[in-house]
């Protein structure tokens, strides 16, 4: 199994709203990923991964809306990138729920790789770009 997702300065955005929200889904994946280490039963890790993704959602919506309102140039790459994970959760949750064989090691490092690699490099574009723009 992965390893859990630690908070540190290097996830900070310098965006206090969105480093909040970074903080809340990196509970939800160690709490999943804690469920399934732990031998959580299907209904439980289905109804943990429903809240992950549900929480991504809205987390992605309050991202871009921020980022429009001002204007960040780099907002349809972020869509894009919202839009890919969106699906992948998706898919795996709704395979899993069907039953079929979805590797839980394997969604759990792409989940821990996807949130460092995308808030340590593509959100920490924006952060400072907001900061300039007097949203901290």
């Amino acid at each position: 199994m992965t390893l859990l997702v630690t908070w540190t300065r290097a996830n900070a955005v310098g965006v206090r709203a969105m480093d909040n929200e970074h903080a809340i889904m990196i509970e939800a994946m160690n709490e999943l990923r804690l469920a399934l280490v732990n031998g959580a039963r299907r209904p439980e890790a289905n109804d943990l991964m429903h809240k992950l993704i549900e929480f991504t959602r809205m987390h992605f919506r309050n991202e871009e809306h921020l980022l429009e309102r001002f204007g960040y140039p780099g907002l349809e790459e972020q869509r894009t990138e919202h839009k890919l994970l969106l699906e992948q959760l998706q898919d795996s949750f709704h395979r899993a729920q069907q039953g079929e064989g979805v590797s839980v090691s394997e969604l759990l490092l792409f989940l821990h790789d996807w949130f460092l690699n995308h808030v340590e490099g593509l959100d920490q574009k924006y952060g400072p770009w907001l900061n300039s723009q007097g949203v901290n």
